[in-house]
């Protein structure tokens, strides 16, 4: 496989994964750092990160509304819950990066 089809089947997949974090609105960041060790907030900044490698300036708001598809804060306050006792212990005791 030559590298331009390589990097067009990552970002598909990217985007796939991205839309379907958009639609899994039920499950919580939280949850998902407890889970895999990584969040929507991660694969936002992973994609501000890998812009400003190439010089390209996004930003943490810009990028997490890419992952998002809304702003972060009409997120939260449309989707986001209290972390619970269980799952704030659960977030301390592992490692994250």
């Amino acid at each position: 496989m030559d590298d331009a089809t390589r990097i067009e089947l990552e970002a598909a997949a990217y985007r796939r994964l991205r839309d379907h974090l958009r639609t899994r609105t039920d499950v919580q960041n939280i949850d998902m750092m407890n889970q895999t060790g990584f969040c929507r907030n991660c694969l936002s900044r992973w994609y501000d990160e890998a812009a400003a490698e190439r010089g390209i300036e996004i930003g943490k708001d810009a990028a997490r509304e890419i992952v998002y598809g809304m702003p972060f804060a009409e997120w939260r306050d449309k989707y986001q819950t209290e972390a619970t006792p269980e799952q704030k212990a659960e977030f301390a005791k592992a490692s994250h990066d």
